[in-house]
């Protein structure tokens, strides 16, 4: 996909993988919308990039409408959307402390999975409607997982259920939307270096690292970024979810 003047939407666009999705993109000549409930962290990457910056709760169906609605009045209807947008929550059904509150819960699958779906239908409604480039190809929507879809840890209820409801979401969308020349894709990082793990001391940081087997390292959000460009470059992929996660394999905790 020639990406030079089409308008991409980058959920979770102010931080780590979005915000290197979004720098990518624009490299590449897209015209590129940061969603984002970080408002300033948004703006402050949609100024480096000459983007726009717009606030939205993902998993609100007003403000996910209304941010369409705006990015649609300054760039167009979009033929990309990257869903970065999440949370990660850490809390076990029941420990010493007690039950795990359902709204927590309830909060991480709104976010991770509603909100990717949310963004989707979206995007899918107006990228349904755009002439289809030489490629066949009206949009490409690209969700984020993880491998804690695949073998979650103890701790990661929420997590794993939310990000593993995008990985069986990813190909019934595609099988739906092939028709309209819409394809659908989801990445499922492993450990990557975002915001939250820099928080973390630089041992654990390194320790963390040191247990994914090749590149015994963190992620790098740019290292996402490429594999969403490839994804973007290759028509045939799609309906698929791609472990992005140096071989890695979690283990129970």
């Amino acid at each position: 996909m020639d990406l030079n003047n089409l308008h991409a939407i980058i959920t979770g666009g102010g931080s780590g993988l979005g915000a290197a999705t979004a720098r990518a993109l624009a490299a590449r000549g897209a015209n590129v919308t940061l969603v984002d409930f970080n408002i300033e962290a948004a703006r402050a990457v949609a100024e480096e990039i000459g983007g726009l910056a717009l606030r939205c709760d993902v998993a609100s169906s007003d403000e996910a409408e209304a941010a369409f609605a705006a990015a649609e009045a300054k760039n167009g209807k979009a033929r990309v959307l990257v869903n970065c947008a999440g949370i990660a929550p850490a809390k076990k059904i029941l420990s010493k402390a007690g039950v795990m509150p359902l709204v927590e819960f309830r909060r991480a699958v709104e976010v991770n999975l509603i909100g990717s779906f949310n963004m989707l239908r979206l995007f899918a409604e107006a990228a349904a409607t755009l002439d289809p480039l030489d490629t066949g190809e009206r949009g490409v929507a690209i969700n984020t997982a993880s491998i804690a879809g695949f073998e979650g840890q103890i701790g990661q209820t929420a997590y794993a259920a939310s990000k593993g409801g995008i990985i069986a979401l990813t190909l019934p969308a595609a099988r739906e939307l092939a028709p309209l020349g819409i394809r659908v894709m989801a990445i499922a990082p492993g450990i990557f270096e975002t915001a939250m793990l820099k928080g973390l001391p630089e041992a654990a940081q390194q320790s963390l690292g040191a247990s994914v087997p090749f590149p015994s390292r963190l992620g790098q959000p740019a290292e996402y970024a490429r594999l969403v460009l490839s994804i973007l470059d290759n028509p045939m992929l799609n309906g698929e979810t791609i472990r992005l996660d140096g071989a890695l394999r979690m283990a129970p905790k």
